[in-house]
């Protein structure tokens, strides 16, 4: 065999072994918001939303870091000049093992909370049969809250 066969048989072992065929996929690493108040939002994520704080390394009391699961964060950041309006298809989702517990609290902290066709203090079932509530943060972005849990 000569030099320039046996190059060709060791890149074609080379790059169709599955390691190389499978190409790592992007994961999402963290989220970001940006907000008026970080201590408010920061309360409001970690006592209404139930989220766990992992440490920032600013520390400057403009950031706060939160777990929102495996390896992935939500970080808010202090500094938004004005509360803005969003459209509620731009969401962020989080799943809780009941609706109703978590509509329980929200009604004892007096947070309002809605359907997805915007009707107050209701809860909306997919067509997959997941009950699902949506509500805004202290900015105004608009959170789903579901009852996926896996």
């Amino acid at each position: 065999m000569n030099t320039g066969t046996r190059l060709l048989l060791i890149f074609l072992i080379a790059f169709s072994s599955p390691a190389f065929a499978q190409a790592p996929k992007a994961r999402i690493n963290h989220v970001a918001i940006y907000v008026l108040d970080v201590k408010k939002s920061g309360d409001f994520y970690m006592n209404i939303i139930g989220l766990d704080s992992v440490p920032e390394p600013f520390h400057d009391g403009k950031h706060i870091w939160l777990s929102i699961g495996p390896g992935s964060q939500m970080h808010i950041i202090e500094g938004a000049p004005a509360k803005k309006l969003y459209y509620k298809n731009n969401h962020t989702c989080f799943s809780v093992p009941s609706v109703e517990a978590f509509t329980q609290k929200l009604s004892e902290s007096s947070i309002p909370w809605e359907d997805v066709s915007g009707k107050q203090m209701s809860i909306s079932k997919r067509v997959d049969g997941i009950s699902q509530i949506w509500l805004r943060d202290p900015d105004g972005y608009w959170l789903e809250i579901n009852d996926d849990w896996n």
